[in-house]
C-alpha cells in the first residue's frame, strides 16, 4: 500500500502534467479524479474558488492569503466563461479599455455581457464578484467589434471607445485619455461611427480628442461626419482639462504612467516637507549614510521577510561570513541576501556621491540601478540558489505583488517603460515629487522578479539625497502601514496616504537595533 508520501507525489505529478498541458491557473474538478483532489486540497495545493472549480495554491500560504487568487484571477475569469458562455460573452467597455491600456489591477466587481447571461452576482473569494448581466442582441458587440488577449473577449480599442458611456469620461478620466492617445488613425473608429450612425457620439470623440490635444483626430471625425450628412456636435466629455502629455508614445502603458505621474505629484508637493537643498558638506552627508547602513539593512530586509539579525549583518560587513566553510550559512537564503544588500549599498553610496556633485539624479539612477540589482544578488548565484541570467535584467516574465490587487505591466511594455520612468525622473524639477513618485511607480512598475522593494528603496533614498534629506529608514514596524499605503495608490488612486507615510518616516529617527 502506498505511503501518505507516495501519493501525495503521485497527485502532485496529476497537477503539474494538468499545468503543463493547459498552461492555465483554473482547474475545474473533472479533469482530476476524486482520489488527486482530496489529496491536493487535504495538502494545500489547491483551493475551491466555487462547487467544481479550483485554483493552484501555495501550502505555506496563511488562512485569509490572497496572492494565489489574484495570480489567477484572469486565467479564472477566462476559462470560467468560456465554459458558460463559449465565445458569446465580453466584458464591459471600461473593463476592455484597461486591459487594452496594460492595466490589469483585479477589480472588485468583472461585469460581463453575454446573450445568456442570468443578471447574477457571482461571489468569488477575497470579496471579488463577477456578473453575468444579460445583454441585448443590439447592445452586445459584433464579432467584428470584439478583441482576444489571453481567452479574455474584450470590446475592440474603437468598438469600446463608442460604447463607454459619457460617465465614464467622469469616473475614469486617465484610462479614457490613455486609450484615446493610442488612436493614430482614425480610419476603424470612422467606419464604426458612420456605419452605426453614431451623430452623439461622434461629437462627444471629437471633444475628447481636442481635451488632450489631439485637434487632427478632432476634425477628421467632424469633417467625416458632415461630409456623409451628419451633424455633429463637439462636446468635451471630461469633467475638467486634463494634464497635457508633451509626447505621446505608441505605448500605452508608458501614457498611462506619464498621466499617473503628472495627476498625483501636486498632492505630493501639498503633503511632503519643501527640501532643504543639497549639502555643502558632501563627505559629512555620505558618513552618516555608511553609519546609518546597519540599521537600513535590518529593516529593509525584514521588511521582505528575511529572518536577519544583527549579528549576521556585521558578520557579512566585517567579512566574517563564510558560506563555503559554514554548512548553516549554505541552507540561509536570509545570508545571501545579507550579503547582497551590503554589496548594493556600497553601490549606491558611489550613485549618491555623483547626485551630491550635481549631476541629474535621474540620469545617476539610470545608470546604476542594474548595477545595484547585480550586486544585491550576486551571492544567491554564486551560492546557485539563482540562475545567472537572471542577472540579466527586467524580468522575462509575469509577477505578482503578494496580496495585491494591482498586478504590475506585462513584461513586454518594460523595454518602452523603463526608459519612460528614467526620463520622468530627470525631467522632473520638483525633489519632493522625485522621492515619493519615484519609489511608488518603480515598485508599480516592479520591473524585477525579486528585489523591487529593495531597489525602490534605494532608489527613494538616492532622490531623498538629491533633495538634501537626511538617509531614511522604512522601519519593519511599519511595514504593515507602508504596504497599505502603497495598495492605496496602486489600486485607488491615492498617493496621499503614501506621501504622508513617507514623510513622517523622513522627520522621523527609527530606534538602533541593539538588543535585538
Amino acid at each position: 500500500m502506498p505511503t501518505p508520501q507516495e501519493r501525495l507525489a503521485k497527485a502532485l505529478e496529476s497537477l503539474k502534467a494538468l499545468q503543463e498541458k493547459t498552461g492555465s491557473s483554473a482547474i475545474r474538478s473533472r479533469v482530476l479524479t476524486r482520489t488527486v483532489r482530496e489529496q491536493l486540497l487535504k495538502n494545500g495545493f489547491i483551493q475551491e474558488v466555487m462547487k467544481g472549480w479550483y485554483i493552484p495554491t501555495h501550502p505555506q500560504e496563511v488562512d485569509g492569503e490572497s496572492t494565489a487568487w489574484y495570480a489567477s484571477f484572469w486565467d479564472f475569469s477566462a476559462e470560467y466563461l468560456t465554459e458558460r458562455f463559449g465565445n458569446d460573452w465580453c466584458l464591459t467597455a471600461q473593463q476592455s479599455l484597461a486591459l487594452h491600456t496594460d492595466d490589469w489591477m483585479v477589480p472588485k466587481q468583472l461585469i460581463v455581457q453575454a446573450p445568456k447571461g442570468n443578471n447574477n452576482i457571482i461571489e468569488l473569494l477575497h470579496g471579488t464578484q463577477l456578473v453575468d448581466s444579460k445583454a441585448s442582441e443590439k447592445s452586445f458587440p459584433s464579432r467584428k467589434d470584439r478583441h482576444e488577449i489571453d481567452g479574455l473577449q474584450l470590446y475592440s480599442l474603437e468598438a469600446a471607445l463608442i460604447a463607454c458611456p459619457p460617465v465614464s469620461f467622469l469616473q475614469s478620466p486617465a484610462l479614457l485619455q490613455s486609450a484615446l492617445a493610442t488612436v493614430k488613425d482614425t480610419s476603424e473608429l470612422l467606419s464604426r461611427l458612420l456605419d452605426g450612425e453614431h451623430t452623439h457620439i461622434a461629437g462627444r470623440l471629437a471633444g475628447a480628442f481636442r481635451n488632450i490635444k489631439y485637434d487632427r483626430q478632432a476634425d477628421t471625425i467632424l469633417g467625416a461626419m458632415i461630409k456623409a450628412g451628419y451633424n455633429p456636435r463637439e462636446s468635451d466629455p471630461f469633467e475638467d482639462e486634463l494634464p497635457t502629455i508633451k509626447l505621446w508614445t505608441p505605448s500605452p502603458a508608458v501614457n498611462r504612467m506619464k498621466l499617473k505621474w503628472q495627476t498625483l505629484r501636486d498632492s505630493v508637493i501639498e503633503h511632503f516637507p519643501k527640501a532643504p537643498g543639497r549639502p555643502n558638506n558632501i563627505s559629512a552627508y555620505l558618513e552618516r549614510v555608511g553609519d546609518v547602513y546597519k540599521l537600513d539593512a535590518y529593516h529593509s530586509l525584514s521588511i521582505e521577510g528575511y529572518k536577519v539579525s544583527a549579528e549576521l549583518i556585521d558578520n557579512v560587513r566585517s567579512g566574517n561570513w563564510h558560506p563555503d566553510q559554514n554548512e548553516q550559512d549554505k541552507e540561509q537564503r536570509n545570508a545571501m541576501a545579507a550579503r547582497g544588500y551590503w554589496q548594493a549599498f556600497q553601490a549606491v553610496q558611489k550613485s549618491i556621491e555623483a547626485v551630491l556633485r550635481g549631476e541629474n539624479p535621474g540620469t545617476v539612477v539610470q545608470d546604476g540601478h542594474n548595477i545595484w540589482y547585480r550586486e544585491l544578488f550576486a551571492p544567491s548565484v554564486k551560492a546557485g540558489l539563482i540562475k545567472n541570467s537572471d542577472l540579466a535584467g527586467y524580468r522575462r516574465g509575469q509577477v505578482f505583488i503578494r496580496s495585491s490587487m494591482h498586478i504590475p505591466v506585462r513584461y513586454s511594455s518594460l523595454p518602452d517603460l523603463m526608459p519612460a520612468f528614467f526620463d520622468f525622473l530627470k525631467e522632473e524639477e520638483d525633489p519632493a515629487v522625485r522621492v515619493v513618485l519615484g519609489h511608488f511607480i518603480f515598485v508599480y512598475i516592479h520591473p524585477y522578479m525579486d528585489g523591487n522593494g529593495r531597489m525602490g528603496r534605494f532608489l527613494m533614498n538616492a532622490m531623498l539625497a538629491d533633495g538634501g534629506y537626511p538617509w531614511t529608514v522604512i522601519p519593519v514596524e511599519k511595514r504593515t502601514d507602508y504596504l497599505s499605503a502603497l495598495e492605496t495608490a496602486s489600486v485607488d488612486g491615492d498617493i496621499v496616504p503614501f506621501t504622508k507615510f513617507l514623510a513622517d518616516c523622513v522627520n522621523t529617527e527609527v530606534r538602533p537595533i541593539e538588543g535585538k
